[in-house]
């Protein structure tokens, strides 16, 4: 096996997890629910089963890699329940990179099929003869698969140089999707909404997976458009979804927002980035509870989060400088090193994809943070975040909340600015909602923090650079 890594689990309390593939749990449900938008849990097993044996025909077995370059679609989620039966491993790429990255990946990856689906088969002879626009299916009996082998290779979005790939094994999977059966309360008759890309494990794991693994049912968009989202939680009646502040934010935005009947809903996971109150306090005040769940690529991504029912926590829960974000998981322990949070579970990741070995079970976040006495956690900011002026450390997070807590600014992101006297100063770019001037901002910022935590400057942008997921790329700042 190329992945190179320690198991991604040997502290107590681990449960067992069983060998039997995810493939043979969600198969196992009636054939006659909903699986996925239209298909049945019986075509779906129909399905999977062709594709399976279709791949095996190909020539691809255990281990091998099998890409996928696709907006959401329920073929993502045939294959990867046909790689979980063969054993190989699916790694959904990135559709909003360049060719080159994509160049790199596929290269890196060597995989034994590229599927690409309608809006990207131009780039075929780009990425290779791997590539097929037509998923091979052939008559054959399923096979057993095994939940300890890798499953999942997902590439973590790294802000310098090469990305690197998280290899999540089917136990990983498993494990998660328990953590979000415990967050939500989810049963089999939850109906998932998913409108976040599948190439990233908040869309593909905190709702979607676990929804199929419990036999309830999951609706799939192409990609998220706020009118379309707000269109389908008013007609299709969701009780489940995932959005980040981003896409919270857009459908604030959008003209159908007042007058969208939001009755089904039993809960809106949320993360990812810093969660503006601005954006959770208007779903709250319609009635639909605003989680927050903390994580990682590499935590498939459920470890710490807010359990529905439970006291919420976070923005405007009056949790001081920082973000609250819940209490670990079952089987999940927290630590904090130098202020550092580390995390360990059964849900963690193997390792990375052509690395060298992890050096034990933590898995360093890269986030600063600190639990309280009653066992919840609060992160403060990223550490590569963490701004140095005069001996202070100073986080953006705490700034972009006060930013965002003025009326005229939609959203913010503060970055270090090297200073001769003081090291670094905070400096601030902001979207604006209405015109305000950067005078009057920081007058604003003065009145509600220290003097070294006030941006030495602020730049007014027409929109802040972002990724799939929504969070600011700080290097393009």
């Amino acid at each position: 096996m190329a992945v190179q890594g320690p198991s991604p689990w040997r502290g107590p309390g681990a449960a067992p997890l069983g060998t039997t593939s995810l493939a043979k749990t969600v198969l196992s449900h009636a054939p006659n629910r909903l699986a996925i938008n239209s298909l049945t849990y019986g075509a779906l097993t129909e399905r999977v089963r062709r594709v399976a044996a279709g791949m095996v025909g190909a020539g691809v077995g255990p281990g091998d890699r099998v890409a996928v370059l696709a907006l959401n679609d329920p073929q993502t989620l045939v294959l990867l329940l046909a790689c979980s039966a063969i054993g190989a491993m699916l790694a959904p790429l990135n559709w909003r990179l360049a060719v080159p990255e994509l160049q790199w990946m596929v290269a890196d990856l060597a995989p034994r099929l590229i599927w690409l689906d309608r809006a990207h088969a131009h780039l075929a002879a780009a990425l290779g003869p791997a590539c097929v626009t037509e998923l091979p299916e052939a008559d054959g009996p399923l096979p057993p698969g095994d939940d300890a082998a890798p499953l999942l290779l997902i590439y973590t979005s790294g802000t310098t140089g090469r990305p690197k790939g998280a290899v999540l094994t089917g136990r990983a999977v498993r494990a998660n999707a328990a953590l979000s059966w415990d967050m939500h309360a989810m049963t089999a008759a939850d109906h998932v909404l998913t409108v976040l890309p599948l190439f990233h494990v908040g869309g593909l794991n905190i709702q979607t997976t676990p929804a199929l693994l419990l036999g309830a049912r999951v609706s799939l968009h192409a990609r998220f458009d706020a009118g379309a989202t707000l269109a389908a939680i008013a007609a299709d009646r969701p009780t489940l979804t995932v959005l980040v502040p981003a896409t919270l934010q857009a459908m604030l935005d959008h003209p159908a927002w007042p007058g969208t009947d939001f009755g089904s809903l039993r809960a809106i996971a949320t993360g990812s980035t810093f969660v503006p109150d601005a954006v959770v306090a208007p779903f709250r005040a319609r009635g639909v509870p605003v989680l927050e769940v903390y994580g990682a690529t590499e935590t498939c991504p459920i470890a710490i989060y807010q359990r529905l029912g439970e006291p919420l926590t976070g923005p405007g829960a009056g949790t001081g400088s920082g973000t609250g974000i819940g209490r670990p998981g079952p089987g999940v322990e927290a630590r904090s090193d130098a202020g550092e949070i580390l995390l360990r579970g059964p849900q963690l990741f193997a390792g990375y994809w052509r690395q060298p070995p992890l050096g034990d079970d933590w898995f360093r976040t890269g986030d600063l943070g600190a639990a309280a006495a009653d066992g919840s956690w609060t992160v403060h900011d990223r550490l590569k975040h963490l701004i140095v002026s005069g001996g202070e450390n100073v986080y953006p997070a705490e700034i972009e909340r006060v930013l965002c807590a003025h009326p005229a600014i939609r959203a913010a992101a503060v970055v270090g600015m090297p200073d001769p006297r003081w090291q670094e100063v905070p400096v601030a770019y902001v979207e604006l909602r209405t015109h305000a001037d950067t005078a009057e901002i920081l007058a604003w910022v003065r009145t509600q923090l220290a003097p070294f935590k006030v941006p030495r400057a602020v730049h007014v942008v027409e929109a802040l650079p972002r990724n799939a997921m929504g969070k600011v790329r700080r290097e393009l700042l």
